[in-house]
């Protein structure tokens, strides 16, 4: 249900939210020890989770381990430490909590004879069997890979953009080829849907829920957040300043 999609991603944002206070507020005096450590997780992170996904065929799964790696991607801010790092942590998991919700509605209306489909291959085609469901799964997961004018590329803008100006600058290089790494495997279902021979079509009647948290949530994505873009970050960044 999207309540279960919601509690699947909400704890992520209370957990970096935590963590960035407990990192920025107790520890300010050894930021030049804990910096580094934050950073290396950072990298750890998204590569476990790029080179993981990118071998998945189970779209649960991929979404499973592409979350590893967008937990490197707010790691990075929090390892700038600084009031623009911080606000870019809130910014990008507030996208990704809009992102996960709506791929995860969307997974739900995945069913044949009552059962959940999870395979990428049984996506095959969607956009001929049922294009408004394709459309809405392919801003999510244009999206999730950071691909331009979605909010998923504003999102990372702005944490590699704090790395930069904290002088991180190697970590921005590594987040941004992580970034091409893992847009790989996003793409990948997105052309499955649209250029691949159509597979049985999915059961149509699975609720006006599921079906208006996907379409609400890609909404949200694009243009939603990319509009009120500017209101988030100021809003971002008047919580972030409380912690300095």
């Amino acid at each position: 249900t999207p309540v279960t999609a919601f509690f699947a991603a909400a704890p992520k944002f209370a957990a970096m939210a935590l963590f960035a206070r407990a990192m920025v507020t107790p520890f300010s005096g050894v930021l030049d020890d804990w910096r580094p450590i934050i950073a290396m997780l950072a990298v750890a992170s998204m590569m476990v989770g790029a080179f993981s996904a990118i071998q998945q065929t189970n779209i649960k799964r991929l979404m499973a381990y592409s979350s590893i790696g967008h937990m490197g991607y707010a790691l990075i801010g929090i390892a700038a430490a600084t009031t623009d790092g911080i606000s870019s942590v809130l910014i990008y998991m507030a996208i990704y909590i809009a992102m996960t919700i709506g791929t995860f509605a969307a997974i739900l209306m995945m069913r044949r004879r009552g059962g959940l489909t999870e395979n990428i291959a049984d996506l095959a085609g969607l956009a001929k069997t049922n294009t408004p469901l394709a459309l809405i799964l392919s801003v999510l997961f244009f999206s999730l890979a950071g691909v331009p004018p979605t909010a998923g590329f504003f999102g990372k803008w702005y944490v590699f953009v704090a790395a930069v100006d904290a002088h991180l600058v190697w970590l921005a290089v590594v987040g941004a080829v992580m970034s091409v790494i893992s847009a790989f495997y996003y793409l990948r279902v997105v052309a499955i849907m649209w250029f691949n021979e159509a597979a049985p079509a999915f059961e149509r009647d699975q609720g006006a829920a599921l079906g208006w948290t996907a379409a609400l949530s890609a909404l949200l994505i694009f243009p939603g957040l990319v509009i009120f873009i500017g209101r988030l970050a100021e809003a971002a960044r008047g919580a972030a300043s409380v912690l300095f």
